[in-house]
């Protein structure tokens, strides 16, 4: 069965971290430039504040692979193998349901309620049926038009063939979902901490 690889990175979250890292690039300048002892006393909590961003809307992404999924988030990365998905949902983010638990997916929450003032019912065609809740319904977050429905409904559709197909007849494998600790970021992030509260307190 093929399958085309599909990586997700939000746009307005790729933005949003360089704008942070520029702004904060400049006030490292500033600060030296205008007293040396300031710039050191002060200059961890902007490079807190640069790090900070790079990993809140620059790091998460989301990656459908033939095999799995990967989710990359702020402080960890999950591999989820197609078998041990036990649902999808939307409610405030992108939600992998598993057997080892839930994984929410940070490069896709639910749109804001301006995105889902302007949905129609054109917006649900097509919506998977294991989308729908115990009554029926559909939330604004599964639309196809919104990043968390679209890439939902991307998920469920590969996820109900690999089903009927017979794919998951072997059983789950334990092992095979894992989870990784981004021990860099919480070690940079950690350190910068423990130096801006040293530089205020000096």
């Amino acid at each position: 069965m093929s399958f085309q690889e599909v990586l997700y990175r939000p746009v307005l979250g790729r933005i949003l971290a360089v704008v942070t890292v520029v702004v904060c690039a400049f006030g490292v300048v500033a600060l030296f430039g205008s007293d040396l002892v300031a710039g050191i006393r002060y200059v961890w909590s902007i490079l807190l504040v640069a790090v900070l961003a790079w990993a809140v809307f620059w790091r998460p992404s989301l990656r459908v692979q033939e095999h799995g999924i990967t989710v990359e988030n702020v402080l960890r990365t999950h591999f989820v193998p197609w078998p041990a998905i036990t649902d999808v949902d939307t409610r405030f983010s992108l939600t992998l349901h598993t057997a080892a638990g839930k994984i929410n997916v940070w490069a896709a929450p639910a749109p804001g309620r301006h995105r889902t003032l302007g949905l129609a019912s054109k917006d649900f065609d097509g919506v998977a049926d294991s989308a729908r809740g115990e009554l029926g319904g559909l939330r604004p977050a599964d639309a196809l038009t919104v990043p968390s429905g679209n890439l939902a409904q991307l998920i469920r559709g590969h996820w109900e063939r690999l089903r009927k197909a017979g794919a998951f007849s072997s059983g789950i494998d334990p092992e095979a979902q894992t989870t990784t600790w981004h021990v860099a970021t919480i070690t940079a992030i950690a350190g910068l901490a423990v130096a801006t509260v040293v530089g205020l307190l000096i």
